[in-house]
């Protein structure tokens, strides 16, 4: 077994004993669901941090070589971003971490992206979120990086809920990958 598979059981692992819950929940999506995932209860610890950094870089480099930035809408995103980042810099290979904001910063700059000081327009990045249901907050992440300016190569997440969100981002032109299926708990 490779290393990567194994990291991948191990983070599976983590996620099935912290973040899955099967109780009664609305999701963000709006829809009912008797299958909730908070990866941040996993991702946030210092063993889950290092395992989703870990496997979404070698996701990173497979699919996507030639990005320089990776990030999504907080905060699902932003601890997924950070660990990548943190990653890649230990592999000396950087990319940048980036977040995109719910609403724009009401002062300032008034920014819908953090973390993309010094990109150039045009710069190729990669779109993660935690839990992907029906993709809607990720089309919402990519159109505001396309907003700034930048390219969209790739789409990554945790978990693929597998309730049309990655149907949904290829009817767009973006290929959904993932770490995790639904079927995998």
């Amino acid at each position: 077994m490779s290393l990567f598979e194994e990291e991948r059981r191990r983070l599976l692992a983590l996620l099935a004993a912290q973040s899955v819950e099967h109780r009664r929940v609305v999701l963000a999506s709006g829809r009912e669901s008797d299958f909730y995932v908070d990866c941040k209860r996993t991702v946030l610890t210092a063993e889950g941090h290092w395992l989703v950094g870990r496997l979404l870089f070698a996701l990173v480099k497979q699919l996507a070589p030639q990005v320089v930035g990776i990030g999504g809408m907080t905060m699902g995103a932003d601890p997924l971003a950070s660990a990548v980042s943190l990653i890649s810099h230990l592999a000396q290979q950087p990319l940048h971490a980036f977040y995109v904001r719910k609403e724009p910063k009401g002062h300032g700059t008034n920014r819908w992206i953090e973390g993309l000081h010094g990109v150039p327009e045009g710069a190729r990045l990669v779109v993660v979120e935690d839990v992907v249901t029906t993709g809607g907050s990720t089309l919402k992440a990519i159109e505001r990086v396309l907003e700034g300016g930048y390219v969209v190569d790739a789409v990554l997440a945790v978990l693929d809920r597998q309730e049309g969100g990655k149907e949904a981002l290829q009817a767009r032109g973006y290929q959904l990958g993932s770490l995790f299926l639904r079927s995998d708990f």
